[in-house]
């Protein structure tokens, strides 16, 4: 009981993280993070649909494959990981009323967060949703770190999104996924952790 409530608080924490990448950075300046991100962009430029929402609803048939390929305690924790982050997204979504700062300014520090966010994720058996999702199951089938999985996956997304919103958010997109994943690998190979940042910023 006390392990399972150890690796949930891990995983609110990473998600909601997740989240204020997402929130507070991204999604005012309409970059996604991710192929679910930029599928919520498309959403919410045409119908106004909130990003929250669209998050959600586009990683439920997502999540019957983790279901069957990742197991169903990492399809559980998923659940989970997702809807804390999509409530994250959406309550941003109500108090932010414009971006932070310029759109690479936010760009990097959205980045950032995203790839810690999942990164912790990753390290304890969920996964962020989304693309993330085959990301893992890729991983697994071919031994290479998530995050590389992830960064081709998500181009492809990127490509259509730059076709209906312009095409200057598919060098953000693919700027923010090569910086996100980059910190993903380092939180999930354990290069990157509160006490080793803690160590360096002291230094």
């Amino acid at each position: 009981m006390g392990q399972t409530l150890k690796t949930f608080s891990a995983l609110a924490i990473g998600a909601l993280i997740q989240g204020l990448g997402m929130g507070l950075f991204l999604f005012p300046h309409h970059i996604p993070s991710g192929g679910a991100a930029g599928v919520a962009v498309i959403n919410e430029y045409f119908w106004n649909i909130p990003h929250g929402w669209s998050l959600w609803l586009v990683n439920v048939p997502l999540l019957f494959a983790a279901v069957k390929f990742l197991g169903t305690g990492s399809a559980v924790k998923t659940i989970f990981a997702v809807t804390v982050t999509s409530l994250t997204v959406d309550l941003i979504g109500l108090v932010l009323p414009a971006p932070i700062s310029i759109p690479w300014v936010d760009l990097v520090f959205g980045a950032c967060l995203f790839g810690i966010g999942v990164g912790i994720l990753f390290r304890n058996g969920a996964s962020s949703g989304g693309m993330a999702i085959l990301a893992q199951m890729f991983a697994k089938w071919f031994s290479q770190p998530p995050g590389r999985m992830m960064f081709w996956i998500n181009g492809v997304i990127f490509v259509v999104t730059a076709f209906v919103v312009g095409w200057w958010i598919f060098l953000f997109a693919i700027v923010t996924q090569w910086l996100g994943t980059k910190v993903l690998d380092l939180v999930y190979n354990g290069q990157l952790t509160i006490v080793k940042l803690r160590k360096a910023l002291q230094m």
